[in-house]
C-alpha cells in the first residue's frame, strides 16, 4: 500500500515562510503526479499545487502564484511545498495527494478525485 506523510506545518506570522513535506513509504512507490490540498474549517478542500513526476511541469491556483512553490525529489520519494509570503487566510489543514493512472495536463489536476492516495494532513496556522 501506498502511505503518504506531510510534516513541516505549525505556527506562522503573516509574511513568514514555512516548507511542507510529503514523504511516501516503502520503495515501490510510484506515481504520475502528486498535489497539495488545503481545507479550511467549513470550507470545502481546495488545490494549491501539483507537479509531474516526469519532466517536472508544475500547475498553481491562482491566489498562492507567486508565493508558492511546488518540487520533488525523486530519489527521496519526497514532494515540498515552499510557503513564502503566509497570509492569515492560507491557515488550514493542508494534504498531500499521490495521483496513480494516465498523465494528463493543465486543470485535470486541479481535481481532487483524480488523485487515489492522501495523506492525514498537517496544520499551518498563520496568525497577523
Amino acid at each position: 500500500q501506498v502511505q503518504l506523510v506531510e510534516s513541516g506545518g505549525g505556527l506562522a506570522q503573516a509574511g513568514d515562510s514555512l516548507r511542507l513535506s510529503c514523504a511516501a513509504s516503502g520503495r515501490t512507490f510510484r506515481s504520475s503526479a502528486m498535489g497539495w490540498f488545503r481545507q479550511a474549517p467549513g470550507k470545502e478542500r481546495e488545490f494549491v499545487a501539483a507537479i509531474r513526476w516526469s519532466g517536472g511541469t508544475t500547475y498553481y491556483a491562482d491566489f498562492v502564484k507567486g508565493r508558492f512553490t511546488i518540487s520533488r525529489d525523486n530519489a527521496k520519494n519526497t514532494v515540498y511545498l515552499q510557503m513564502d509570503s503566509l497570509k492569515p487566510e492560507d491557515t488550514a489543514v493542508y494534504y498531500c495527494a499521490a495521483r496513480v493512472g494516465p498523465d494528463y495536463g493543465g486543470t485535470y489536476y486541479y481535481a481532487a478525485s483524480i488523485y487515489r492516495y492522501w495523506g492525514q494532513g498537517t496544520q499551518v496556522t498563520v496568525s497577523s
